[in-house]
């Protein structure tokens, strides 16, 4: 692999200063009580996209279950499309990363297990010129395939080694990306005895990766839970000044270094769709997407019939003006993304003027995130 970009190994922001005011009686530029809505807010808005992200891996769960069982070419396209369907909520929850919560906390937030990526495919299964490569075809190595065996091998002997979560299952659907235009077009008889080699171990595994990503997300949800001894809890225990940070940290860290930057600019410069996010199932374009509207439903407290005060109420109160350039800027970035043409493998190489102008927007809004935490004397310091 040329470049390997797993989100729960790169720390987006290189510091957080202190949540202080500048005011030495230390009293807030904001109304509390309204920041005590928009926190409160935040944390069902949290809790709903995790949900929606678990019902949607269960689906996907019964969909890999049942072209296992019966492999065909409309069990591996129903598979196919969970999968899709499973990104698009989570793709929106990743903006609740970034400041050490359930997601990314270290050790043991699940994030590098779910979401790592770009990965190197013949760490999982065979590749163009190496039939033989992987877990899957080295059974003599791992001849018990399991789910701890799963995931204590994601990232060893390189971050680029990703073993499990969304994109090993995308690579087991799909296989690689080898066409210019297109996906990638891995045949149903890999699951098949006797038409592929190591096709039940292969089933075993697409099995596994698949429940682990149900398990981690049950346990997203379980944290955010409203609860007496859960995250949920003890994230609205904090000051509301550390709250309103986190939540910013987790748009300006996504919308900068994070969208912007790794996941656009570093594809658009190399123009190698091994750069791209879900490069074997050319879907990259609503992985981004989604990420964006991720940013915006923080900021506008709503999400998937979850709707009350958010970060907007907040800023309208201090500086309208602030506040109507904020969402004006985050529509701009909704509708330039929406203007690449998919592909993005192809968009990156075609339609250079779309691409950039996306992640210009996206870099606009990210410096007037960091001017809403200004306003509101919080101190947010981003990566470029």
């Amino acid at each position: 692999m040329s470049r390997f970009r797993s989100s729960t190994f790169l720390i987006a922001v290189l510091a957080i200063g202190a949540c202080t005011s500048e005011n030495p009686d230390n009293a807030k530029p904001y109304d509390q009580e309204l920041a005590d809505e928009v926190i409160a807010n935040y944390t069902k808005v949290v809790h709903k996209g995790y949900e929606d992200s678990l019902t949607e891996a269960n689906n996907l769960k019964a969909a890999v279950d049942a072209f296992v069982t019966a492999p065909s070419e409309q069990t591996l396209e129903a598979a196919k499309q969970a999968w899709l369907n499973a990104r698009d909520p989570y793709g929106q929850t990743e903006v609740f990363r970034f400041y050490g919560g359930p997601i990314d906390v270290e050790p043991g937030g699940p994030e590098g297990q779910l979401n790592a990526w770009p990965m190197d495919e013949a760490y999982v299964d065979y590749v163009e010129g190496n039939p033989t490569a992987g877990i899957i075809n080295d059974a003599a190595t791992y001849p018990d395939l399991n789910a701890q065996l799963l995931a204590d091998m994601n990232g060893v002997g390189g971050e680029e080694n990703v073993s499990t979560g969304y994109h090993a299952i995308e690579f087991l659907l799909w296989g690689q990306d080898l066409s210019a235009d297109g996906p990638g077009a891995r045949p149903y008889t890999d699951y098949i005895d006797g038409m592929a080699d190591n096709a039940d171990r292969r089933g075993m595994y697409l099995q596994l990766v698949t429940d682990l990503v149900v398990e981690d997300l049950s346990g997203l949800v379980d944290a955010w839970a409203d609860g007496s001894d859960t995250y949920r809890s003890e994230f609205s225990g904090l000051t509301s000044d550390e709250a309103l940070t986190n939540m910013l940290l987790g748009m300006g860290s996504l919308s900068g270094a994070e969208l912007a930057g790794e996941r656009m600019t570093v594809a658009f410069d190399t123009k190698d769709q091994e750069d791209e996010h879900s490069c074997f199932s050319d879907n990259t374009h609503l992985d981004i997407l989604n990420n964006q509207l991720g940013i915006q439903n923080v900021y506008l407290g709503r999400y998937n019939g979850v709707a009350g005060k958010g970060l907007s109420d907040l800023v309208a109160d201090l500086d309208p003006a602030l506040d109507t350039k904020m969402r004006d800027q985050l529509a701009a970035s909704v509708t330039a993304i929406e203007a690449i043409p998919a592909p993005f493998d192809q968009a990156i190489i075609n339609n250079s003027a779309e691409v950039q102008a996306a992640i210009d927007a996206l870099r606009s809004q990210t410096e007037t995130i960091v001017e809403v935490a200004t306003l509101l004397e919080l101190q947010l310091n981003l990566e470029e």
